[in-house]
């Protein structure tokens, strides 16, 4: 009896952290998208409330207009802000796939002595604090800055480049920060690969390269997933880095959000950007989920 109590409690606790962290602070945002912009404080009218009962709600909810998400469908800003994130997240996420693989792999396939110190190297940047290491970058990419004198000095340009405040600072920056989640998912898949399955492969006539693709790569695929969706779902809504990094021209929904709430202080809008970012980027993940579910009955 106490062990059955025990385990419900157990599996009662994750439900209790969606509730209060996702699920509540969740459908407080929506009501906010919901409302009409006001000038005061708090700087909106709510069209309904939780505490009117389930009758009165439900009526008022009925006539809730969605004039806010109207407002963002049909301003250009906005379509351009998730446009520009979602292209930035995609290429962002295939740069780092592009270093992330290689890098997965040499580890993988280094010796067991070795691999805790590589993995200890992956995770090292973690120990600093984000907003330290995105500043870092600046001291790096300006045009008085490291990389440049050290171009210079090499002889390989004779005008300093200009980098920061660009998109290419933006994307540095994303793969450079994110470049962790990308490979240890790949590493935690390859280190479990069979080699005997890339010997088979090889004494079947494969050459090494058709052998790496047709073993290794295809077994690697759902680190690849997993480490694709840990890189692009953060980088869509990313704030710090275009802000740092990127120039007045660098348009991102994050960044536009945070100008919408601070800035304007249009808590309506900048609660219905919130919803629908959260509606982009729980597609991939219910995507994955459902990829990962039929890879497991099929190999059941």
């Amino acid at each position: 009896m106490l062990r059955a109590i025990t385990n419900r409690l157990v599996i009662l606790i994750p439900y209790i952290w969606l509730l209060f962290f996702f699920l509540l602070p969740f459908l407080l945002v929506l009501k906010i998208a919901l409302s009409d912009l006001e000038y005061g404080q708090p700087p909106y009218a709510p069209q309904f409330s939780f505490t009117d009962g389930w009758g009165v709600m439900w009526e008022k909810l009925s006539q809730l207009d969605l004039e806010n998400f109207q407002f963002l469908a049909n301003d250009s800003l906005y379509i351009n802000s998730y446009l520009s994130s979602l292209q930035i997240a995609l290429v962002s996420t295939f740069l780092t796939l592009l270093i992330g693989f290689p890098l997965a792999y040499g580890m993988a396939r280094a010796p067991d002595g070795v691999r805790p110190i590589l993995l200890m190297l992956v995770i090292l940047p973690f120990w600093t604090s984000f907003l330290i290491r995105v500043y870092a970058w600046i001291g790096i990419l300006k045009q008085e800055g490291l990389l440049n004198q050290l171009l210079l000095w090499l002889g390989l340009i004779s005008t300093p480049l200009e980098i920061l405040s660009t998109n290419k600072a933006v994307f540095i920056g994303i793969v450079y920060s994110y470049l962790p989640f990308m490979v240890l998912p790949i590493y935690s898949t390859l280190e479990k690969m069979d080699e005997s399955l890339v010997e088979a492969a090889r004494d079947l006539g494969c050459t090494r390269i058709g052998a790496f693709w047709k073993v290794t790569a295809r077994l690697a695929v759902p680190g690849i997933l997993a480490g694709c969706l840990l890189v692009f779902i953060p980088a869509v809504g990313e704030f710090v880095i275009p802000d740092l990094l990127g120039g007045s021209g660098t348009l991102m929904i994050g960044k536009t959000l945070w100008i919408e709430f601070f800035n304007n202080s249009d808590w309506t809008v900048a609660s219905a950007i919130a919803m629908i970012l959260l509606v982009v980027l729980v597609v991939p993940i219910v995507w994955f989920q459902n990829a990962q579910a039929r890879a497991t009955e099929a190999g059941k």
